[in-house]
């Protein structure tokens, strides 16, 4: 029996309009094997953790260019906690401080990813986070 694609939700929240990172990442997931959902621009927390919760995703990357990331990725997490889904591992891309970086890692963010990061990096970070919660 074939093993089961990991399964990722890429999306853009809130009113950033620049997607050139979150199609990157999408495109190399996806090359990885990887199944790939990217959701478009302008999505707000509840229509990404709907869509998580639709496509019974493994892990959700949430890309912000915007500076919006302390209130948006902890209401993601917060929705995806309410809806059963504590086992999905949600990593953030984009221009994040490192202090900011730190509390978003505490709130439960498995990897936060600045401008340059190795599309392989991502690749093994996101395989092995998923297969941890695999062995949970």
């Amino acid at each position: 029996m074939a093993e089961r694609k990991i399964r990722v939700l890429v999306a853009k929240p809130g009113l950033d309009g620049h997607d050139r990172g979150a199609k990157v990442i999408a495109r190399a997931l996806r090359d990885a094997g990887m199944e790939v959902i990217y959701t478009g621009l302008r999505q707000t927390p509840e229509m990404i953790a709907e869509s998580a919760l639709q496509e019974d995703v493994d892990a959700v990357g949430i890309s912000i260019l915007s500076g919006a990331h302390m209130a948006l990725v902890p209401r993601v997490l917060e929705l995806l906690r309410a809806n059963g889904q504590e086992d999905v591992s949600v990593f953030v891309g984009g221009i994040i401080p490192e202090k900011d970086a730190a509390l978003l890692l505490e709130m439960g963010v498995s990897a936060v990813y600045g401008p340059g990061t190795s599309t392989t990096q991502v690749i093994e970070d996101i395989r092995r986070f998923v297969n941890q919660e695999a062995v949970k």
